[in-house]
């Protein structure tokens, strides 16, 4: 298999279908039942876009940014920020949603730890 496919495959493809996944989440109404914890979904946030990141970083670093390892890890956190920005303009459109501020400040936290923690932990692979 050629490596641009393999890397296609193996970094780009989860990437891509996270996003959609996340996209058709938002266009859906909002959970009715979500467990009466507070800032429960602030956590939901946090670890999804932590993962968004995490998924970021990797497909990022297929590219020529894993030459500079504190570009790649600052493009991959403006990635993520900048998809949790977008996901919360597109629920504003999406009746029985609302954007929020606070999740844009989860998403943005979630992101930079999850892209901290991978490029830390597997920075040399």
């Amino acid at each position: 298999m050629p490596t641009q496919t393999k890397n296609f495959i193996l970094y780009w493809l989860p990437l891509i279908l996270y996003c959609l996944m996340i996209f058709i989440q938002s266009s859906k109404p909002s959970f009715k039942h979500l467990p009466d914890i507070q800032y429960f979904d602030k956590f939901l946030h946090f670890v999804a876009y932590a993962l968004l990141g995490i998924l970021f970083f990797r497909a990022l670093r297929t590219q020529r940014l894993k030459e500079s390892r504190q570009l790649l890890i600052l493009f991959s956190i403006l990635c993520a920020t900048l998809y949790g920005i977008s996901d919360e303009i597109h629920q504003y459109f999406v009746p029985f949603r609302e954007a929020s501020f606070s999740d844009v400040m989860a998403n943005t936290l979630g992101g930079g730890f999850g892209v901290y923690i991978y490029s830390c932990t597997f920075s040399s692979k």
